[in-house]
């Protein structure tokens, strides 16, 4: 070649053919998307080991599991003012029933008999107390009562009023706390939730 166009030296212009440029750039975009699905892999790896998606409102985990229904209305108990309970001593210790009557009445109970046990219980009572009433306070009068000597036993008999009677045990030293004796009521009179299906 000569004129102006003529080549001098002896180093030549590389110049990559069209074909190798097209196989960077795919190779190129080829690790880009790689890099991108590995990344939401782990991303999904970690979203199962730590529970799930940490950002769903609490709206939306409502949606999925809703708050449970009560499988059955509150039961409703008498309150300790239309209870009449009758206090008796059955242990050797002086002055219980009396201290037991007068704090019950404080809370509310009205107060029937207060004196010994009789002979069919007295000194035979080993535990805490027992409660003794017709058949229809077991659903009614005993677990107000109940709740406020925690673990009486209960006893029902033939009688026709609907007085209870408290004999208070050997291990009984005194009723429980107000607070814990609310607390106590309250969970019998909240309705039981129905089993969840989430």
């Amino acid at each position: 070649m000569g004129g102006k166009y003529r080549i001098t030296g002896d180093k030549y212009p590389r110049m990559r053919s069209p074909r190798r440029r097209s196989r960077m750039i795919i190779s190129a975009i080829a690790s880009v998307v790689a890099l991108g699905l590995a990344g939401w892999g782990t991303l999904q790896l970690i979203d199962v080991f730590t529970g799930g998606d940490k950002t769903a409102s609490a709206a939306d985990r409502t949606e999925r599991c809703p708050s449970p229904k009560p499988s059955a209305p509150a039961k409703v108990l008498p309150k300790p003012g239309k209870i009449t309970v009758n206090v008796y001593n059955a242990t050797t210790r002086s002055g219980l029933a009396k201290a037991a009557a007068d704090e019950l009445k404080k809370r509310g109970f009205k107060i029937g008999e207060v004196g010994n046990a009789t002979a069919a219980y007295d000194k035979k009572v080993p535990g805490t107390g027992v409660l003794l009433g017709a058949p229809a306070a077991v659903n009614g009068s005993f677990p107000v009562l109940g709740a406020q000597v925690p673990g009486a036993t209960t006893k029902t008999d033939s009688r026709e009023n609907a007085e209870v009677d408290l004999i208070i045990g050997k291990k009984f030293t005194a009723l429980s706390k107000p607070q814990a004796a609310a607390s106590a009521l309250a969970a019998l009179t909240r309705p039981a939730p129905a089993p969840s299906s989430c």
